[in-house]
């Protein structure tokens, strides 16, 4: 027998597409085709990668040019000495605006990466720098005779602590300088990285 009257919800039919979905973590909804349906919110996060890898490779490349075609080619004296207090003063004062620039930012992570990238390289071509000078103004102060080079495998071998031995401090001068740079290692570790490590976790937690 035919019922008649109003039909209730359970003697409806289903609907051949039901209603598009809100979506879940960021995808677009469902129930849309075409090109609506590229997940267009990830497309500046990507953008935002591009650019701070670009960003990071420009800055490493244009400090190891600038520490290539520095001249060099001058006396170690105490105005070598107080170049180079001023330039780990700098050093960080930029640990400080890295900091707040994390804090800023709407990607920390990948700010911080930027901001490491720019601190790290300065702070051991400071140091590359004043041993080209004074290698060359007191020929045997190293091992060897250093080139650019040459200086900048040996301050990276004493920031990373791997310390292959092949070239060593011979004169007093040197070897205070290798010893500023190692205390300076260990606050650059823990003090600069920590600090912009806790700035990206605070900014993370808004």
């Amino acid at each position: 027998m035919t019922r008649l009257g109003p039909r209730g919800p359970e003697d409806s039919e289903p609907a051949a597409d039901g209603p598009p979905s809100d979506g879940v973590d960021g995808l677009p909804p469902t129930g849309h085709a075409g090109p609506s349906s590229t997940p267009t919110r990830y497309l500046p996060a990507r953008r935002a990668l591009a650019r701070a890898g670009l960003r990071t490779t420009l800055t490493v490349a244009a400090l190891l040019v600038l520490f290539y075609r520095l001249p060099l080619e001058r006396d170690f004296s105490a105005g070598t000495v107080v170049a180079l207090l001023g330039g780990l003063l700098a050093v960080g004062v930029l640990v400080g605006w890295q900091v707040r620039a994390v804090l800023r930012s709407p990607y920390p992570g990948l700010r911080a990466v930027e901001a490491l990238a720019l601190i790290v390289p300065l702070f051991l071509l400071l140091f590359a720098v004043v041993y080209v000078v004074l290698d060359g103004s007191v020929p045997g102060s190293f091992t060897e005779a250093l080139s650019r080079t040459d200086a900048l495998y040996l301050v990276v071998t004493v920031f990373t602590t791997v310390g292959f031995g092949d070239i060593t401090p011979v004169t007093e001068v040197a070897r205070i300088l290798v010893t500023v740079q190692m205390v300076c290692n260990l606050v650059v570790l823990g003090l600069g990285f920590k600090a912009i490590l806790d700035a990206v976790q605070r900014r993370r937690r808004g």
